[in-house]
């Protein structure tokens, strides 16, 4: 690696504006919001911010959720906090790589763990797979993201959209490496006892998801362990 200067350091790292959306990628890793007004973030991912911006962590509660479904949850990854103000908010969420995506009326489903960031046009609401919560420890949540604006979504590595037709047939994925789908799409839950056998107990592959119908779905080269197979 050549040895750079310091101004040279700095002009390459500096700040970016090159979009007038609210959303703009710094990097591959960095997410800069303009903020006027309110935008929901992952709790804890802010890593700099400049001007006016006061920050709220919220229960799930606000996300319209009942207590049942709030103690089935459990971890961080989860909360949102509500950014307001006027502003700039850099965040980041351990070196992930970052997708921004514009919806234009479509929905979306997404992994808890992957939002990031959504701006205040996009209705968000919080789902559960509940076959899953008697398997997994913490169950296996996901929000589904619809409406008109911008959403951030976070992926270890490249991320690989796989078809989902009735040509191809179904898509079964892990869902420890599942990041996204389409709205159409309900995955059902299947576990393969002898597979879990083989591999022991703890192995996530004897729990998988079966995608099925019109659509696609998201993958990531890494398994991220959120949620556990339970003995």
């Amino acid at each position: 690696m050549s040895v750079r200067t310091l101004q040279e350091f700095l002009a390459s790292s500096k700040e970016k504006d090159v979009s007038g959306d609210a959303f703009e990628l710094e990097s591959p890793h960095m997410l800069e919001v303009r903020l006027d007004g309110l935008v929901w973030a992952k709790a804890g991912s802010m890593v700099a911010r400049k001007g006016s911006v006061k920050f709220t962590r919220q229960g799930i509660l606000e996300q319209g959720l009942g207590n049942l479904l709030k103690k089935m949850v459990s971890g961080e990854g989860m909360q949102l906090m509500k950014m307001e103000g006027q502003g700039r908010v850099y965040l980041a969420d351990a070196g992930k790589k970052i997708t921004l995506l514009r919806l234009g009326g479509e929905s979306i489903f997404v992994n808890g763990n992957d939002v990031l960031a959504v701006e205040s046009g996009v209705e968000s609401r919080i789902t559960m797979m509940r076959k899953v919560a008697g398997m997994l420890s913490g169950g296996l949540f996901n929000v589904r993201l619809s409406g008109s604006g911008i959403v951030a979504i976070t992926s270890h590595y490249e991320p690989l959209t796989l078809p989902v037709n009735a040509q191809t047939g179904p898509v079964f994925t892990d869902p420890n490496a599942t990041v996204a789908w389409s709205g159409g799409l309900t995955p059902e839950i299947i576990t393969d006892i002898s597979l879990g056998t083989l591999l022991g107990r703890g192995s996530g592959e004897s729990v998988q998801l079966r995608f099925a119908g019109d659509g696609w779905v998201v993958v990531q080269p890494y398994e991220e362990v959120v949620f556990q197979v339970k003995d």
